[in-house]
């Protein structure tokens, strides 16, 4: 089976995840770092979001990945990815966008792996955070995991240079480059990952958590969280 079409179909910006109504804050953190330009922007990706990507978010999707078949584990993993998600606004985007997601596979190859997630989110066993679903996905669908650790990382810096575009002065060639220059990292990053074990996975950044949880109380925004 060629998976490679498969991953980049569900990968696409037009894929109904609804992420694009998400900055996951960078939105209030842009306005407490004064972020202004393109600078500013490859600043967060490399002194933010890389290193959250390499310690705890890469390294929690191999973990769902690992487990895929064994629910009771799958579901104990998303739970712990709740756990780590301090701002509530952060929380439930992971949720509504991996629930979204999961609708999304399911209407156009519904698996039985996915019905089977559906059930268990609907039981209450899991929260359906956007990491599990994605490692679901990648298990269901055949996705080698490296492949679907790459997947992650684009998905995530696009999503921030995205968001860029409406936050700041910055063109589609500024968000552009910034792109590449993370996408640089990416085999470092991804290699570095596979490092991290279960005990040892995490991040600390409390300036981009207080953005998020300030988020929910600016009294303008442009995204959901």
């Amino acid at each position: 089976m060629n998976w490679l079409p498969m991953l980049l179909q569900t990968s696409d910006a037009l894929f109904p995840t609804g992420a694009y109504a998400h900055s996951l804050g960078f939105e209030e953190f842009a306005r407490l770092a004064d972020v202004r330009d393109e600078a500013g922007l490859r600043a967060f990706v490399e002194s933010h979001l890389l290193p959250a990507l390499r310690d705890q978010e890469l390294p929690y999707l191999r973990f769902a990945h690992e487990c895929a078949d064994d629910r009771a584990s799958l579901c104990e993993i998303d739970h712990e990815i709740s756990a780590w998600k301090l701002a509530r606004e952060i929380r439930d985007a992971s949720i509504t966008i991996g629930r979204r997601r999961l609708a999304a596979l399911r209407a156009v190859n519904d698996l039985p792996r996915y019905s089977e997630f559906a059930d268990a989110i609907a039981r209450g066993e899991a929260h359906g955070h956007h990491l599990t679903v994605c490692a679901v996905q990648a298990a269901g669908e055949g996705f080698p995991l490296e492949a679907a650790l790459d997947a992650w990382f684009y998905q995530s810096v696009a999503g921030a240079c995205g968001a860029a575009l409406k936050l700041i002065r910055i063109g589609q060639d500024g968000c552009q480059r910034v792109l590449r220059a993370a996408l640089a990292h990416a085999e470092a990053t991804i290699a570095a990952s596979l490092d991290v074990q279960r005990d040892e996975a995490g991040t600390f950044d409390p300036l981009l958590e207080i953005a998020a949880m300030r988020h929910e109380f600016a009294n303008e925004r442009l995204f959901i969280s």
